[in-house]
């Protein structure tokens, strides 16, 4: 579905596929109260669906496009949830960041459509706004000691990651993202193997 100026919303068939399995994660690992911030919420069809499903933990979308957070908004209202605050736009390699604590952070599908320095700005931010123990929880494909989980996922990196930018790619867990977290604070808890070869990885603030 494509946004128009009188329907907002956005449609990403992905979220339509992973929402479930994402959601399973989140209820054994986000605490059941305080606020969930959630980096590159895009179309904002995860916070709709999962957010009414954990009350009365708030959700707090964001997103670097300005122009997604009407669609996020629209979903909410969707929703008819009371627990998901208005999206704000949050770059997240500016130091200062529009929401200052959390007690949870889910980020999905981010860090391999970007940069490396947005990464690096996820954890250091998320860094100075979580308190000791709070989880921070990424979604998305991964690599595995250096090597990719899966033929799709390799021909994804190539052929669609560093066709359009050459900055992108699928990060591998143990040689970039692991030291990452650590560097800025934060631990390997556990991986979670997630369906059509992605992963969900929960980091904890030390």
């Amino acid at each position: 579905m494509t946004a128009t100026p009188d329907d907002p919303r956005r449609h990403m068939p992905a979220t339509l596929r992973n929402r479930d399995a994402i959601l399973a994660v989140l209820k054994d690992i986000v605490p059941q109260q305080g606020l969930l911030l959630e980096i590159a919420s895009g179309s904002g069809e995860h916070a709709a669906f999962m957010a009414p499903q954990l009350q009365p933990l708030l959700w707090q979308p964001t997103d670097y496009e300005a122009e997604n957070l009407p669609s996020i908004d629209a979903y909410a209202a969707d929703s008819g949830s009371n627990n998901i605050r208005p999206a704000l736009q949050l770059d997240v390699t500016q130091q200062s960041w529009p929401v200052k604590a959390c007690d949870a952070l889910l980020c999905c599908n981010m860090i391999h459509i970007a940069p490396w320095a947005a990464a690096e700005g996820l954890f250091g931010g998320a860094s100075a706004i979580m308190p000791q123990s709070a989880p921070l929880i990424l979604y998305g494909p991964f690599k595995r000691h250096g090597k990719h989980t899966a033929p799709s996922n390799e021909k994804f990196d190539a052929e669609f990651l560093k066709a359009r930018n050459p900055l992108w790619g699928v990060r591998c867990l143990e040689t970039e993202v692991v030291p990452l977290a650590q560097h800025t604070g934060f631990a390997l808890d556990c991986v979670v193997e997630m369906p059509a070869n992605n992963l969900t990885v929960i980091f904890r603030k030390t």
